[in-house]
């Protein structure tokens, strides 16, 4: 079985990344791309489907782990009664192919130390041919090959449709094991020279993270989320997906799992705005070029999720092969969510424009006709349902989110063009804000207690709904606004944390509860600071960044019953969430 989702770190290439576990398994990595079949998906099973397991001989977890530094490199620490090693895991950033180097290293004594790769393309399903060609291993499958380089004194034999390698390493012994995928059609890849490769990688993520901005009490959580939200870069064309992995269930045992490896504007646009708050500037052009080419066309065609090189077919399957995450069924590979409509997209894109602007990115004459497109469809579209923030699946709803985020587009829209003095039908943007905020002023308010709810006409709470003040559409004195965030942190409670609306939402339209959802928290600690309770935000706050696992990184959500996270991981959305809390409670 795959191990708790919280044991799971993080490495990657900005092209895809792989899950390592505590006891030296990697159970999930899809190559050549984040959204590409996995070539191990142990992770939504067992080892049977995929996964290269590197530790002690003797098994069990390690002692401790970190990254290295202020890089995506994780060094994993075994103490071992004869002694102690350690791996050193990372993936460089890839010239041509990519590649999963693996470095034992022993500290002191000796340890045996045993490695077992089982590759299996296609998420799990096909056993690749594996043959011997000098000092390597080489598996071969459809359009896959993969290529396990190792040292000459280390002996590799087949077991089982296992690659399996067993060997010693003493104290100041170095054993780099290198994995490389490339399209099977394709002759030998290139050697690679580890030391080489982890010197480069090192110094690459090093000087990345230099340029961090952020200088406040919660540093080290503020950059490893900064550095987890790069990690989720897709480099060659400037997407971001919305995490590495899918269908890691939202409670277990049931059937909310889903595929998070897309590039989703609305979390793609807030993963920016905390990119541009950490002072990281060239994603956010990037991410804006990727947007130019995902979106060209008709706006009405416009979908709130894309490939990472702007797909716009991401069919939704279900792998009924694998057994899923602790029984977790079914396992879903594609998103639905592509067919959606999802208004609030508008104002997220539209937003992320204005930061970008406010931080420095001059405003491209095609990136304005653009906005202007998005805004003529949005002036005439913003009075339907959607499905909204949370991608239900049941019955369209006139959602106040999407209304509040409506207002934001046309909000920052009036702003950007009074900074830049570009032509734009000002009026018309003027009156449709003001139509959008009497609008959700008159019929996203239960009135009989005074609270905006999730849809018009009802009652259930949303945590969406704290945007009413985290985007400006109200002041924080208003009363709306504070009877808000206390219905909401009592009413939406889990465990001392909230869930992201009612349990049994008319809206939800799927079976099954759901754990406390991380970013909603930490929105409730924002408004909370808003409206003046900064000892109750930074409490809560605390509380979250708490949460993260041994090498601060979160998942989507938190079973407060079990202690565990849920969802996929590492989510951006809460790192996004844990960035942006940082920053406003600096500010008060």
């Amino acid at each position: 079985m795959a191990g708790r989702i919280e044991d799971y770190a993080l490495i990657g290439d900005l092209q895809t990344a792989a899950l390592v576990g505590r006891d030296g398994s990697v159970d999930w990595l899809c190559l050549p791309r984040f959204d590409s079949p996995s070539c191990f998906a142990g992770l939504l099973g067992d080892r049977r489907h995929g996964a290269w397991r590197l530790a002690p001989a003797a098994g069990g977890e390690c002692t401790r782990r970190r990254y290295l530094g202020d890089s995506l490199v994780l060094e994993s620490l075994w103490v071992t009664p004869g002694g102690t090693v350690r791996v050193v895991d990372f993936m460089p950033q890839r010239d041509r192919v990519p590649q999963l180097v693996r470095i034992v290293e022993g500290v002191s004594g000796t340890v045996p130390m045993r490695g077992e790769l089982r590759l299996r393309f296609n998420y799990g399903r096909v056993h690749p041919w594996v043959r011997r060609t000098e000092h390597h291993r080489v598996a071969v499958a459809g359009p896959d090959s993969a290529w396990l380089r190792v040292p000459t004194g280390v002996h590799t034999y087949g077991e089982d449709g296992t690659t399996a390698s067993d060997f010693t390493v003493s104290a100041g012994e170095q054993v780099p094991f290198v994995l490389t995928w490339q399209p099977s059609h394709l002759h030998a890849p290139p050697r690679a020279d580890p030391a080489q490769a982890l010197a480069g990688t090192l110094d690459g993520w090093e000087r990345w993270a230099s340029d961090c901005h952020y200088r406040g009490e919660w540093h080290r959580a503020v950059l490893r989320s900064l550095i987890t939200l790069k990690a989720l870069a897709y480099e060659p064309t400037g997407g971001i997906v919305a995490a590495p992995t899918a269908s890691l269930p939202e409670v277990l045992g049931g059937e909310r799992n889903w595929d998070y490896r897309f590039c989703w504007l609305r979390d793609s646009s807030l993963t920016l705005s905390a990119l541009l708050r950490g002072g990281f500037r060239e994603e956010a052009a990037a991410w804006r070029k990727w947007l130019l080419r995902a979106i060209a066309g008709d706006p009405g065609d416009l979908q709130a999720v894309y490939g990472v090189a702007g797909e716009r077919g991401l069919p939704e399957i279900e792998a009924d092969w694998l057994p899923g995450y602790d029984g977790s069924t079914p396992v879903r590979f594609g998103n639905v969510a592509v067919r959606q409509l999802q208004l609030d997209v508008y104002g997220e894109v539209v937003d992320t424009m204005h930061l970008a602007l406010q931080a420095g990115i001059p405003m491209e004459r095609q990136v304005w006709s653009l906005l202007r497109t998005l805004m003529a469809y949005l002036e005439k579209h913003w009075t339907e349902p959607d499905e909204g923030l949370w991608e239900v699946r049941g019955a369209r709803r006139h959602f106040v989110h999407s209304k509040v985020m409506a207002w934001v587009a046309a909000d920052r829209a009036l702003k950007m063009a009074e900074l830049t003095g570009l032509p734009a039908p000002v009026d018309r943007w003027r009156e449709m804000r003001d139509a959008v905020h009497a609008d959700v002023c008159a019929n996203g308010v239960d009135r009989r207690r005074g609270v905006f709810v999730q849809d018009y006409g009802g009652e259930d709470l949303d945590a969406a709904t704290l945007f009413v003040v985290k985007s400006g559409f109200l002041p924080p004195d208003d009363p709306r606004v504070v009877r808000t965030v206390d219905a909401v942190r009592t009413g939406l409670d889990h465990g001392g944390l909230i869930r992201r609306y009612s349990a049994g939402s008319r809206a939800d339209g799927l079976p099954g509860d759901e754990g406390a959802f991380l970013a909603c928290s930490f929105w409730l600690a924002d408004a909370l600071g808003a409206i003046g309770r900064t000892g109750e935000a930074r409490e809560l706050f605390v509380r979250l960044v708490s949460l993260g696992n041994d090498v601060g990184l979160l998942a989507e959500e938190w079973d407060p019953h079990s202690g565990r996270q849920l969802g996929n991981m590492p989510q951006a959305f809460s790192h996004v969430a844990l960035v942006n809390s940082a920053f406003e409670l600096a500010s008060r």
